[in-house]
């Protein structure tokens, strides 16, 4: 009986409800209190201070900085304790980067840990790849075209951006230009141990304009240095709420040099900022909340030294990560970060990520809203936690690919269209956000927050104290029974 009193004591409030009931209570309380006017507020703060910085608010740069003083002072103003923490990396500074195709010039973005060319730069024969599904993604793609000593033009898509240059490299070519989807060149990377050949990026634009130039004396030119810079991250925290088993939300913090980035990273910041705001920073939660706003480039984001500047304990203190991603994509759609491993993602996800998963499709799922899985890749501001083992997962509307037809017939939108059309480009303003898309997603946000703040039981296996308390009374009552209740 003694056995049995504790098994009921710890399964009864799952099985009745009483555990999930106060999650799901401050759950749709701040969803309901994130409202659209509250974000949208947020999004105009930054879009002033990308008018007054020259159009974005990069790190490093005054825009970046001005966006670090506006969080911390709407998280202090809120009543969080904040910390601002400095760190050094090692950005990739841009001294040359032009692509002269006859009388025209461009000037591409150069991939992430890509080789540079000598000074003076390559030249060659412009060879157009015909486009398809997945342009340049294996050697049968060159069959018919000369590309030995050619400077190639691939369409983006179908594979990573290291097997294009790997393909291209060992048909003979001396470069690569890749043409994206939307009208930004948006930076992407290389796996650098199998860097072959320099691959940049141009717009869907000056794309579009260079394959009609096939046959061109082409030259590109790429040189860069590295140089040691300082950024910043801000970390804001409930001053109530357990301290060993905080729910932690983060979300980059700049924009790309090229774009104010209203959606990236803009939404996720209104996300965050007006969550904050609606919470305050003494609510009546279990778990404390612990908010991360990341400063550097994507590939050197801020949260890989905030965790590294944490101890194995410390780090044991993070009960999961919830990772805000641009989520007011201007043609996007309702992704959720992959947790189990099902879209064929390198893996495994920490052990509850999959419980995330689940989580923010349940909650799409009772608003009838369909969703998708987006796969986890190794850049951005979630890679560090889920090295360090911690659960992660996080909603997304989509950036680089493209809206198929089947998508746009579910989430609406126009099928043949990246999801985010201005990505890295100037018109990632105010007026090309999906205001029903941020609204819905920052909702999710809002409630998955409150749902962890109750209760991690799901994503850890820490049950809430009452529940833990009232285990502990029936094992205690059950070891004073008499010997012969017990039997």
């Amino acid at each position: 009986m003694a056995i049995a009193a504790l098994a009921a004591a710890m399964t009864a409030p799952a099985t009745a409800g009483a555990q999930d009931a106060p999650g799901a209570q401050l759950g749709d309380r701040l969803a309901r209190q994130v409202t659209l006017d509250g974000l949208n507020r947020h999004l105009i703060a930054v879009q002033r201070i990308a008018d007054r910085n020259g159009g974005n608010r990069a790190d490093p740069g005054n825009g970046f900085g001005e966006t670090i003083s506006y969080v911390e002072n709407t998280m202090r103003t809120a009543g969080f304790d904040v910390r601002v923490q400095e760190f050094t990396y090692d950005r990739s500074v841009t001294d040359k980067s032009v692509l002269a195709a006859g009388a025209v010039s461009y000037k591409p973005t150069p991939m992430g840990f890509a080789l540079d060319t000598p000074a003076g730069g390559v030249t060659g024969r412009l060879v157009v790849v015909p486009t398809d599904n997945d342009t340049g993604c294996q050697a049968s793609d060159y069959a018919g075209q000369d590309a030995a000593g050619s400077i190639v033009l691939l369409f983006r898509g179908g594979c990573t951006f290291t097997q294009k240059q790997i393909v291209a490299a060992e048909a003979g070519a001396k470069a690569v230009v890749v043409f994206n989807h939307s009208i930004g060149a948006a930076m992407g990377f290389i796996d650098e141990a199998q860097a072959k050949v320099p691959i940049v990026m141009v717009g869907s634009e000056a794309g579009a304009a260079l394959a009609k130039l096939a046959g061109t004396q082409t030259t590109l030119e790429v040189r860069r240095h590295v140089e040691p810079t300082v950024s910043r991250n801000v970390i804001a925290e409930t001053r109530t709420g357990r301290k060993d088993n905080v729910i932690t939300l983060g979300a980059h913090a700049d924009s790309a040099p090229t774009a104010p980035g209203m959606n990236d990273n803009g939404s996720s910041l209104a996300a965050l900022l007006e969550l904050g705001r609606q919470l305050g920073g003494s609510p009546k939660v279990r778990n404390a909340i612990r908010f991360g706003f990341w400063g550097a480039e994507p590939r050197h984001s801020g949260s890989a030294p905030y965790l590294a500047s944490l101890s194995f304990e410390q780090q044991l203190d993070i009960a999961l990560y919830l990772d805000v991603a641009p989520i007011g994509s201007g043609n996007g759609g309702y992704f959720v970060f992959d947790g189990d491993n099902s879209t064929g993602a390198p893996g495994p996800m920490p052990y509850g990520s999959d419980r995330i998963e689940q989580a923010f499709k349940n909650y799409f799922g009772r608003a009838g809203i369909p969703t998708e899985e987006a796969p986890v890749v190794g850049q951005g501001d979630y890679p560090a936690f889920i090295a360090a083992g911690i659960p992660t997962g996080g909603p997304f509307t989509g950036i680089p690919h493209i809206k198929s037809p089947a998508q746009a017939a579910k989430w609406g939108g126009t099928a043949g269209v990246s999801f985010d059309p201005c990505n890295h480009a100037p018109c990632d303003t105010l007026g090309t956000i999906n205001r029903g898309l941020i609204d819905k997603n920052a909702d999710a946000v809002a409630y998955l927050t409150g749902t962890y703040a109750t209760s991690t039981e799901d994503v850890n296996g820490v049950p809430p104290r009452a529940q833990r308390t009232a285990a502990r009374a029936a094992q205690r009552g059950a070891a004073a029974a008499p010997a012969g209740e017990s039997r």
